[in-house]
């Protein structure tokens, strides 16, 4: 790639980031809307158990489900 289409790509890819990170200066906004209303916030161990352990146990149950079912399907075929 030769200077001019990299200094291009350079640009287009400076200018968007400029663009995403001014859409999204409501979102870091300090002060609270009409009816906002939150809850109390969690604390680490609620945060990782709901972002990191539920998912990871809902997908092993659920592969373990899978693995169950296609166990059971080769013995009838076998038998």
């Amino acid at each position: 790639m030769d200077k001019k289409n990299a200094l291009r790509a350079g640009a287009v890819s400076a200018g968007t980031a400029l663009m995403m990170l001014l859409m999204t200066s409501p979102a870091l906004a300090l002060t609270r809307d009409d009816g906002d209303d939150p809850g109390p916030g969690l604390s680490i161990g609620e945060t990782l158990g709901l972002y990191v352990a539920l998912p990871i146990v809902i997908f092993l149950i659920i592969a373990g489900l899978v693995m169950v079912g296609d166990k059971s399907r080769k013995q009838q075929n076998q038998g």
